[in-house]
């Protein structure tokens, strides 16, 4: 087995490339209530690794960049790593997740129906990690399950945009981010905050912006190091539940919605807080429009054919 230090040195500015573009996805991931950054990550291979990166980042850390200078440091939170994927993030939430949620806009079936497929096959993935299964490995997926289905249930709240809500909002959101199936832009939906991190986004009100992100990094590097040792620890019933969380979320990702309430956002613009899942052969008499169920199917196996294809090839290189 090689050591991390040597995979990272046989790294090339193509696999950064490539880290980057992974990077894209989770950025284009968690701007859509209902899909996960983490989820994206999982389907990517490279969960683990993001995880074992931040639990590194501690102030501890900084005595190593005090007793061996920065490039020790940053050889030791596996820099060029996290600094092409979260590039790969802000790029894709700045560029590439506009063109997502269009394509929301105008095709939801199609698109939720490839959001569908994909987190079929992660759980499918994520499956082989379990080749026996114990009672209480069951019923932690069980549990795991319930839970995400219990949160896209949950009726939205509407918190004021203060500074420390913001801040507990962004503790929040990313740490949801980082678990498969639970989507941090959706835990703002529902507690209202979602219309308020996009207005403070684009109307840059400075305030919002750095209270949410001192926010997400007081999160990421504390929830971060919390999974990483239940991974160590409890590695199957941990990986069971995180299965259930990308069960769960199929009822999330579900293509066919009908729309329950909506809210005015400060922009006069209308945003939908909650929907509800509804048959292919109801769709066009509830909503108005075409099921498009062959399409969807297309898309959907098209989505679970592109991860176990990626999968299937990484292991084919790998060996």
């Amino acid at each position: 087995m090689k050591d991390e230090s040597d995979t990272l040195k046989a790294r090339t500015l193509k696999d950064y490339a490539i880290i980057g573009l992974k990077g894209m996805a989770m950025g284009a991931a968690d701007v859509v209530p209902g899909v996960s950054g983490g989820t994206i990550a999982f389907i990517t291979g490279i969960y683990h690794e993001l995880l074992s990166s931040l639990k590194k980042c501690t102030p501890a850390a900084l005595l190593i960049w005090k007793d061996e200078g920065f490039a020790a440091l940053w050889r030791h939170v596996n820099g060029n790593f996290l600094a092409a994927l979260f590039i790969g993030v802000l790029v894709s939430l700045k560029t590439f997740a506009g063109l997502v949620q269009s394509a929301l806009d105008s095709t939801p079936v199609l698109v939720w129906s490839f959001f569908f497929g994909l987190i079929i096959a992660s759980v499918v993935l994520l499956a082989k990690h379990l080749p026996r299964w114990r009672l209480i490995d069951v019923a932690a997926m069980l549990a795991g399950a319930i839970v995400v289905v219990l949160i896209s249930l949950a009726a939205p709240a509407q918190l004021p945009g203060y500074w420390w809500i913001m801040f507990l909002g962004g503790f929040v959101a990313i740490c949801a981010m980082i678990l498969p199936g639970i989507s941090g832009s959706f835990i703002l939906l529902l507690v209202g905050l979602y219309p308020v991190f996009l207005s403070a986004v684009t109307n840059l009100e400075w305030v919002l912006l750095l209270s949410f992100g001192a926010g997400a990094i007081g999160g990421l590097l504390s929830f971060s190091r919390f999974l990483s040792w239940l991974l160590e620890q409890y590695h199957n019933i941990t990986i069971a539940t995180l299965i259930g969380f990308l069960v769960g979320s199929l009822n999330v990702t579900w293509p066919w919605k009908q729309t329950v309430s909506t809210m005015i956002d400060r922009h006069g613009e209308t945003v939908v807080v909650q929907t509800a899942n509804v048959l292919p052969g109801h769709y066009q008499s509830l909503v108005g429009s075409s099921p498009e169920l062959l399409l969807a199917v297309c898309c959907a196996i098209g989505g679970l054919v592109l991860v176990l294809s990626v999968e299937f090839f990484a292991n084919k290189v790998g060996r």
